[in-house]
């Protein structure tokens, strides 16, 4: 037996959220038409605390095949207990809903809408739905957690990419608890680039792998948005520390193949490596050995590939400078 519950209100922007103290609300936010003239709507949940204070917005699924942060999402407010809120808390369940009903990790047009932001009022496909996702939704913030997963075929470690030079993002950062910390001002074209030029400090969590639900990294993600909570004083919980401390990384970049064919990686996540170990090889599809790739430096692996077939130019794993 299903519950019956009202179909939640569509909105054309959050100024048109008006709702009572102590409350959560979920809404239809039309973005956009599709080709039968129809509305493309994102799937938003509000929380309004007893109390003013901070307005939080956390979003996911940038890339319609990042599922994790849509579970913390949910996890989120069900644990909420708005009576003790102060503030308003934004949950942007799907951010890019083309992309999330094709499983696919680009917009329509074959665009990454993580390197489009803050989009354009007059461009392209994915050009227009980020500029009205920034000045409809993400403008309303003061400040973002913008939750991400690897890419297909790539899996991550639980880490956090955030400018570590802005006192307002490290905190952010490191209430995380993540295993691991990428020094990585806002570049041009991200949700979170667009969020820090609006001057709303936001760091982007990467919470797994695509295309599943991780329980343990679900949890972790969830935390640390509470933590979050706690530190701009909109709940009165305590802040949990890490059980270990991050791994701080200045920098990070991936490392790509020369040739093609079947790759293998000798590493695993977090693993530290030394220049001119050994970290994957490569053979042909008879078998035979066509490349030893070695570190070119010192570093810890952040994430790596899992997709054995590779051509010339594939990603091979993303290394961090610690």
């Amino acid at each position: 037996m299903t519950a019956s519950n009202p179909e939640p209100p569509t909105i054309l922007s959050l100024e048109e959220i008006d709702q009572p103290a102590a409350s959560i609300r979920r809404y239809w936010l039309r973005i956009i038409s599709d080709g039968l003239g129809e509305p493309v709507r994102i799937p938003i949940i509000c929380a309004r605390g007893n109390e003013d204070g901070p307005t939080l917005g956390v979003s996911a699924a940038v890339h319609g095949d990042e599922l994790n942060g849509i579970r913390v999402i949910q996890r989120l407010f069900a644990d909420l207990d708005v009576n003790q809120l102060r503030g308003t808390i934004i949950g942007v369940l799907v951010v890019n809903v083309p992309a999330f009903l094709r499983q696919t990790r680009v917009y329509t047009d074959g665009f990454d809408l993580n390197h489009v932001m803050p989009g354009r009022e007059d461009g392209r496909a994915s050009e227009v739905y980020a500029f009205r996702l920034v000045d409809r939704v993400i403008r309303h913030f003061d400040f973002l957690l913008d939750l991400h997963t690897a890419s297909r075929g790539r899996v991550n470690s639980y880490y956090v990419r955030a400018d570590m030079s802005q006192e307002a993002t490290r905190q952010l950062a490191v209430l995380q608890n993540p295993q691991l910390i990428v020094h990585n001002p806002p570049s041009d074209g991200t949700l979170r680039g667009a969020a820090d030029a609006l001057d709303i400090p936001a760091v982007t969590l990467e919470v797994g792998n695509p295309s599943v639900y991780q329980r343990s990294l679900i949890r972790s993600g969830t935390a640390g948005v509470h933590n979050v909570m706690s530190f701009l004083k909109m709940t009165d919980d305590k802040i949990v520390p890490p059980v270990t401390p991050p791994i701080m990384c200045k920098r990070s970049y991936w490392i790509y193949t020369h040739t093609g064919g079947l790759l293998t990686l000798e590493v695993d996540l977090l693993q530290e490596v030394k220049t001119g170990d050994l970290i994957a090889t490569q053979r042909d599809v008879f078998g035979t050995l066509k490349e030893q790739y070695l570190a070119p430096q010192d570093g810890v692996v952040i994430g790596k590939s899992t997709m054995p077939v590779n051509r010339s130019g594939g990603r091979i794993l993303h290394l961090g400078l610690v």
